[in-house]
């Protein structure tokens, strides 16, 4: 009976200890910032991005600003309008060359933004 008991102790300990962590851990939380939109970008550019890494980013909604999300959607739309699935794996880039284009205008944009959230505002 005693054995029965210490078993029961132990396991009931080891469920709760699991069951606090659980509840205690905070939920992780994947925030896209405008640098990693400008270096996905880059390498999109590049031509050193892969789709799964491209559609990981570009396919998950931005929540906390509605600004990056617009360059997101933006972006989704250059690959629907001058990508193809799969060109990445047959050795060519993610987008045509007027999709490149515009990409690099949306860079662009996104830079220069970055760069005048960042300037110091003066009196």
């Amino acid at each position: 009976m005693s054995l029965f008991l210490l078993v029961f102790v132990v396991c009931l300990v080891v469920f709760v200890a699991v069951l606090a962590v659980l509840m205690l851990s905070g939920t992780p939380r994947y925030r896209t910032e405008p640098q990693h939109l400008l270096d996905l970008f880059d390498r999109a550019l590049d031509s050193t991005v892969g789709e799964d890494e491209w559609n990981a980013v570009i396919l998950y909604p931005i929540r906390h600003d509605e600004y990056l999300d617009g360059v997101r959607r933006r972006a989704r739309s250059l690959v629907d309008e001058h990508g193809r699935f799969g060109r990445v794996t047959r050795g060519k880039a993610l987008l045509d060359s007027a999709g490149q284009e515009d990409l690099r205008a949306l860079r662009d944009h996104l830079a220069a933004r970055i760069r005048l959230r960042e300037q110091p505002r003066g009196d």
